[in-house]
């Protein structure tokens, strides 16, 4: 399993560079090893990457080049981070992103500032990829059940997880180099909820759990 979870963590290490992007993962043999290592039931899963496709569409259209923005859905929770260039683009950027079909809510961390450059944004990968990389050699929790977001040094922790599990999590990313702040947006459950999640039967890209497995 902590190779399937390592693997795993690699591909979505990969992704950073390519935000705006992030559905290209879910297609073909990389979408099922992520969803069977997930705590999100199946459909959920998938319904975060079209909220994250059908939502940067809407940014794209709306705004153009005027704004860097990045979308987040977890568990049609949606994190926006990025730059803008005044409070009522930011405004109504996130009034958009709530009308997006099956969003239940919107964190708006976008700034008022100027576009970020090419290699601030590149720090911002590396600092993610060390910050998986050490939940990965603390071993404390499944790297996999939390997803980091960084932007302009600020990590941002996404997850079904236990308490514990987000504290482990909020200190190792708080001690990486290069973290200015760590903010949580966990939704917190019971270690017995942790437990049957992670040993729930496989499923199908519909949610269910797969025949024959």
């Amino acid at each position: 399993m902590r190779k399937l979870i390592l693997a795993t963590t690699l591909i979505c290490l990969s992704l950073p560079a390519l935000q705006g992007c992030v559905p290209v993962v879910a297609t073909g043999v990389g979408a099922g090893a992520l969803m069977i290592v997930d705590r999100r039931p199946g459909e959920t899963y998938l319904a975060d990457e079209a909220i994250e496709i059908r939502s940067l569409n809407r940014i794209n259209e709306k705004f153009g080049d005027k704004v860097h923005v990045n979308v987040t859905s977890y568990n049609m929770k949606v994190l926006l981070t990025g730059e803008v260039p005044d409070a009522g683009i930011r405004n109504e950027l996130e009034r958009a992103i709530a009308g997006v079909t099956n969003v239940k809510g919107v964190i708006n961390e976008v700034q008022v500032a100027a576009i970020s450059s090419f290699s601030a944004r590149s720090n911002d990968t590396y600092i993610t990829s060390k910050v998986k990389a050490r939940f990965i050699d603390a071993n404390k929790f499944q790297a996999n059940h939390v997803k980091v977001v960084t932007e302009a040094g600020a990590v941002y922790l996404l997850g079904l997880v236990t308490r514990k599990e987000g504290d482990d999590a909020a200190e190792i990313a708080r001690t990486t180099a290069g973290v200015k702040k760590v903010v949580r947006i966990f939704e917190y459950i019971e270690f017995k909820d942790a437990q049957r999640l992670d040993n729930r039967p496989p499923e199908d890209t519909q949610g269910k759990p797969a025949e024959g497995k």
